[in-house]
């Protein structure tokens, strides 16, 4: 009897119970930067404010952070449960490292030029039909996401249109769209960083 009491007494406690995710810190922030500054870099130069043979400029951010920076923020949201997270992190985190090769390793560019501008502009579309239908998904999840994907359907939309009417203006407004798209998403990274370090909301996002 003292024996077995004894035993129990110095039995290792058994380890507490643990939810999925609960140890991962928020990976939104994360993606949205680096979808945004992504986006800025690519947008500038769509926009005409730098000469279009800089572009190669924007090749290393688009497989490093808006690739794969993005794409681990996806693989985070997986742990922590987020469907929506999961699905636009991870969707464009590949849409950049697809953009890397189709720019600068896939010999688009050894294509007629109006056949290039077909497939780059079917290319477009695709990813904005994906997007409008994200944007739906991010009604819900608030004002400043939803300013997100909303930017975001019309950059793509109007990016493929120019590129189907091969016109240097239609372009150049899609550049213009891509700029707010990457300062709405810049909004909404530092309304979660920020909010983390300093224990309050500073600004606004509009939750749904």
């Amino acid at each position: 009897m003292t024996q077995t009491r004894m035993t129990q007494t110095h039995e290792a406690p058994l380890p507490r119970e643990s939810v999925a995710g609960t140890q991962i810190a928020d990976p939104a922030p994360l993606g949205l930067a680096a979808f945004a500054l992504t986006t800025f870099i690519l947008s500038a130069v769509n926009a005409g404010w730098v000469p279009a043979s800089v572009e190669p400029v924007v090749f290393g951010l688009a497989l490093a952070y808006g690739g794969i920076g993005q794409f681990a923020a996806g693989m985070w949201e997986f742990a922590k449960g987020n469907t929506f997270g999961a699905t636009a992190f991870t969707s464009y985190g590949a849409f950049w490292v697809s953009f890397w090769w189709l720019t600068g390793h896939s010999g688009v560019d050894k294509v007629p030029a109006g056949d290039a501008a077909k497939g780059v502009g079917l290319y477009l579309l695709a990813w904005g039909i994906f997007t409008a239908y994200m944007t739906v998904a991010a009604s819900r999840v608030s004002g400043a996401v939803l300013a997100v994907f909303a930017l975001l359907t019309a950059t793509f939309l109007v990016l493929a249109w120019g590129e189907f009417a091969t016109s240097s203006g239609i372009h150049k407004l899609g550049g213009y769209l891509g700029l707010l798209t990457a300062l709405a998403a810049w909004y909404a990274s530092f309304a979660g960083v920020s909010a983390f370090t300093f224990k309050r909301p500073l600004v606004p996002v509009g939750t749904r």
